[in-house]
């Protein structure tokens, strides 16, 4: 299983960016697919994530609102739209694919496979 994460940049507090991942080299449909984010210095946390099948979808608290994950009409790309952005979303966005029950979606130890990380800076 491979994931590509890309689509992130330099922006201005209060721009936005859509962020693509795409996966390839497995079944998904059974999947979810999750971005996580690394700030400098700072842990890797959860961001958002969407259940391939039925498509609900999950939101950290600093991006309810502003963030928004899809699926793409290509196959097995899911799109994290980010508007609103602000200085303290700046970090490296990753995607990843797992199956974690609802109550763990979050955590980045149910995820099996992780992209490389797109850059997403953004200026204040």
């Amino acid at each position: 299983v491979q994931l590509q994460a890309s689509g992130g940049g330099l922006v201005q507090a209060g721009a936005s960016l859509r962020l693509s991942c795409v996966a390839s080299g497995g079944a998904f449909n059974t999947y979810t697919i999750a971005w996580f984010r690394q700030a400098p210095g700072k842990e890797r946390e959860f961001v958002s994530a969407i259940r391939w099948s039925g498509g609900s979808t999950f939101y950290a608290d600093s991006v309810k609102g502003r963030f928004t994950i899809s699926k793409g009409n290509a196959k097995n790309t899911v799109y994290l739209q980010m508007n609103s952005l602000k200085y303290e979303d700046t970090a490296v966005y990753f995607c990843a694919v797992g199956r974690p029950i609802v109550s763990a979606v979050s955590g980045s130890s149910m995820y099996y496979y992780w992209g490389q990380g797109t850059l997403v800076t953004v200026s204040s």
